[in-house]
């Protein structure tokens, strides 16, 4: 691994790993959680398209391409785009910050928060509908969000705890328990980050009924509340 990609000291990582109540891993499964907040905004009130969870929106937008179910083409492109972008603007902050750890992960919420309250502001502004410019535009702000917190989390490096994708989780989860012959080490951290994002997603689909400004406001205010907190405790 290129010092670029160099992760937050290992030994942080493997306490996070170890502990869920370290204050590392609280904040990754909050924002776990609200990945569910926000992919069910885009998912089921802007046209069938995800912003945080990208393999889902690949095969999306393929079977769009593909004529079928009727699925959108224009949206999720739009979300992998400003996924890209936000991926690489949280690459490069990183990169420029990574060895000041909670100062790092402060910025990349600050700017997350910041993102998902622009997007619910255009919410309440707009009340958009799928398959138009300001359902796109909620749709880019909402990935490039997401795209940042990936990149953020890809550099702690907390195994299991990726905060947007769950299938690696669950692989480890099945192939490490007791029951297929393993030692079942992680199996909490394991269950609590697809509990966390499963919570998320009812909690957003129950937000969302009135429209998509509230679970928008929650998502972008438990990222404030994470960056601040998460601030104060590894000070």
């Amino acid at each position: 691994m290129s010092s670029g990609e160099a992760s937050v000291p290992a030994t942080l990582a493997e306490q996070a790993a170890a502990n869920l109540r370290h204050p590392l891993s609280v904040a990754l499964i909050v924002l776990t959680f609200s990945t569910g907040i926000v992919d069910a905004v885009s998912y089921l009130g802007l046209g069938r398209v995800f912003t945080a969870n990208m393999t889902g929106n690949v095969v999306l937008l393929g079977f769009g391409i593909a004529g079928a179910g009727g699925l959108p083409v224009v949206s999720p492109i739009v979300s992998l785009a400003a996924f890209i972008v936000g991926s690489g603007i949280g690459g490069a902050l990183a990169r420029r910050m990574g060895d000041r750890h909670p100062r790092h992960v402060s910025y990349a919420l600050g700017l997350e928060a910041t993102l998902l309250a622009g997007a619910a502001v255009l919410a309440a502004a707009t009340d958009p509908h799928p398959a138009t410019f300001a359902a796109d535009a909620m749709i880019a702000l909402m990935a490039a969000a997401m795209g940042i917190r990936n990149a953020t989390a890809r550099r702690l490096a907390v195994p299991d705890l990726t905060t947007t994708v769950l299938t690696m989780t669950i692989t480890g989860l099945a192939a490490d328990s007791t029951l297929a012959g393993g030692t079942g080490k992680g199996s909490l951290r394991r269950v609590s980050a697809v509990v966390a994002m499963l919570a998320g997603a009812v909690a957003g689909a129950l937000l969302l009924r009135p429209g998509p400004t509230l679970p928008l406001a929650v998502a972008a205010a438990l990222a404030l509340a994470t960056c601040v907190a998460y601030r104060a405790a590894a000070g």
